[in-house]
């Protein structure tokens, strides 16, 4: 996910600081979603099993139960990142209607921020699986998958990683990120479906991103590879994903993807595939080659996926809700992104970032955009819902792999 980040607040400085600190309260806390606090959990593995068998009959009015069989359908776990600056409890952890509808509705689960470097990794000899555990256990309970997000970034790294950095020689740099890859990718072994392994490297010139990224500059091009290496050694179930923002199209930035990736295959590098994010703004075209971009690397041999969709609004000056003709756009810029991806026999997976507006990252990154998910902060469906509903049914007869 691209972070356009904000100054940290005194309190998120605060809070690696003193992880260790806060272990018992932060137990208390991440494992609420598994124990007494929320319904969904405590409802147990009958009412898990008795959702996946009526999802299984197909009599439920939902994006997962409307999908072609071997199709997931997903969205983005809320918490972590801009949720800790908001007026609510951690949105996973304490809204249960949230959980409920996002179990009734998605087949797959990507980890917002909980699996990124500052929230699973907050100290140098601390690993903080909380979060992490309770997404992946609520995924086993009904029936859903899990995407990993991500090992090596440019971004949300920890401060101590930071501050350390510069004491470090490359050779103790490059253990602290195997050991990490290999900890948290082996700790999910036979529990991932994909991981995204290398997340936006390449600048939108197509060059590498050396300065922002401390792991390419400090060790490298080559060190790509070892991660895709050391993450495979970890699982080799798990498909291993380059994912970016900006690669809708076919562009400087996909046809650096599109070289890099031959090379590293060529070599033999476990890469599985590749996927564009799609964090996409009725305020310009929609990407109109979307597919044919798809299609080229899936005739590398890869698997292809849209990882974090939203199409985010500008309101108009003094309104708080878009137009019909902006909810109209919205609409038919997801039911082409879904199309996309459903003309290409690789691209099993569709993530949106997020289902409701309640929780979306967009205003906070975004002055004065928003509504750009597909639900209202009331959990009500929006055009854009009801486009992928019918798209996701209307494949169900049509894709000839299932």
């Amino acid at each position: 996910m691209r972070r356009a980040r904000s100054p940290r607040t005194t309190f998120r400085a605060a809070r690696v600081a003193t992880a260790l600190a806060a272990v018992p309260l932060s137990l208390a806390a991440v494992v609420a979603p598994a124990a007494a606090a929320p319904t969904a959990e405590r409802a147990g593995t009958d009412r898990a099993a008795t959702e996946r068998a009526r999802h299984d009959r197909g009599d439920r009015d939902t994006l997962r139960a409307a999908a072609p069989k071997g199709f997931r359908i997903g969205t983005a776990v809320a918490g972590g990142g801009h949720h800790e600056e908001q007026d609510y409890a951690d949105p996973f952890a304490y809204d249960v209607e949230y959980r409920e509808v996002m179990a009734r509705e998605f087949s797959s689960l990507s980890a917002e921020n909980q699996m990124k470097w500052e929230y699973i990794h907050p100290s140098r000899d601390f690993y903080n699986f909380y979060p992490a555990d309770a997404i992946v256990r609520y995924a086993k309970q009904n029936g859903q998958v899990v995407r990993g997000h991500t090992l090596l970034w440019h971004s949300q790294n920890p401060q101590w990683l930071i501050d350390a950095e510069p004491t470090l020689s490359d050779a103790e740099l490059e253990g602290i990120l195997k050991e990490h890859i290999q900890k948290v990718v082996g700790r999910y072994a036979g529990q991932i479906q994909q991981w995204d392994v290398a997340n936006e490297i390449f600048l939108e010139d197509g060059t590498l991103r050396t300065e922002e990224n401390l792991w390419i500059r400090r060790l490298g091009e080559g060190i790509i590879a070892k991660a895709f290496r050391w993450a495979h050694e970890a699982d080799p179930e798990a498909k291993l994903f380059f994912n970016d923002y900006g690669v809708e199209s076919i562009n400087p930035k996909s046809n650096a993807y599109y070289e890099l990736i031959q090379d590293l295959k060529a070599q033999g590098v476990p890469v599985d595939g590749f996927a564009p994010q799609s964090h996409l703004s009725t305020d310009y075209g929609f990407p109109g080659d979307l597919q044919a971009n798809l299609q080229r690397f899936a005739d590398l041999g890869l698997e292809t996926a849209i990882t974090e969709l939203d199409v985010r609004i500008t309101l108009e000056e003094g309104e708080t809700e878009p137009t019909a003709a902006q909810q109209a756009q919205q609409a038919d810029y997801y039911q082409r992104a879904l199309e996309a991806c459903l003309g290409v026999r690789t691209c099993n997976s569709f993530t949106i970032w997020g289902f409701t507006d309640k929780y979306s990252w967009v205003p906070v990154f975004f002055e004065g955009q928003g509504s750009a998910t597909v639900m209202t902060e009331d959990y009500e469906r929006k055009p854009a819902y009801h486009a992928l509903q019918d798209t996701l049914r209307a494949a169900r007869g049509g894709r000839g792999r299932h």
